[in-house]
């Protein structure tokens, strides 16, 4: 596996090996015991899938709050993303701070996710399936976003010809200003 750091601490793109011929591939995408020493030593305790029909489909950018706070390892089974995470840690020297990384079914990367960092995607093409590992289970309760389109953190989203397509619920979430703090810096975090 590739291990490839990103501009933001703690988040990791990892792209599996594949081993291949005229047949096709075969690849380990998921390794717990190299996972836990080499990106963060972590048990995932759930799998989810999810299909966006459309290029342009946004999902995001959503956190759940402690105790059900999400670590994500997110992978595309087919189709491709745009998959962002921003750093929502109070106190962090990377508060508002984002980072993208594309996402593919052809190349089989993936993004590690940690808790403390709120996490959206857009769909760069149609039928775009979504499978990503959780360190804690959904709570409704627990959960909560942020505006995909907030000025102050100005995410760099690519232009699709579709538009966007969002949900009623990501159209109407807080700015980052307005947000409760719900994640804390500490130096262990790095």
């Amino acid at each position: 596996m590739i291990l490839k750091p990103t501009d933001l601490p703690g988040i990791a793109e990892i792209t599996p090996t594949r081993f291949g011929d005229h047949r096709g591939y075969f690849s380990e995408v998921f390794k717990d015991h190299w996972f836990r020493e080499n990106v963060a030593d972590v048990g995932f305790v759930q799998d989810n899938q999810s299909l966006s029909r459309e290029v342009g489909t946004l999902r995001g950018l959503h956190f759940q709050l402690e105790p059900f706070a999400q670590g994500k390892l997110v992978r595309v089974l087919n189709g491709s993303i745009f998959d962002v995470a921003v750093d929502i840690r109070t106190g962090s020297p990377d508060y508002g701070r984002w980072v993208g990384v594309t996402l593919t079914a052809e190349e089989g990367n993936q993004l590690w996710i940690p808790p403390g960092f709120a996490h959206g995607f857009l769909t760069l093409e149609a039928n775009t399936l979504i499978h990503y590992k959780v360190t804690a289970p959904y709570s409704g309760a627990h959960d909560r976003g942020l505006r995909w389109n907030d000025p102050s953190i100005a995410i760099a989203w690519p232009d699709v010809s579709a538009g966007f397509t969002l949900s009623a619920k990501d159209e109407v979430q807080p700015f980052l200003t307005d947000l409760e703090p719900a994640f804390t810096y500490t130096s262990d975090d790095t």
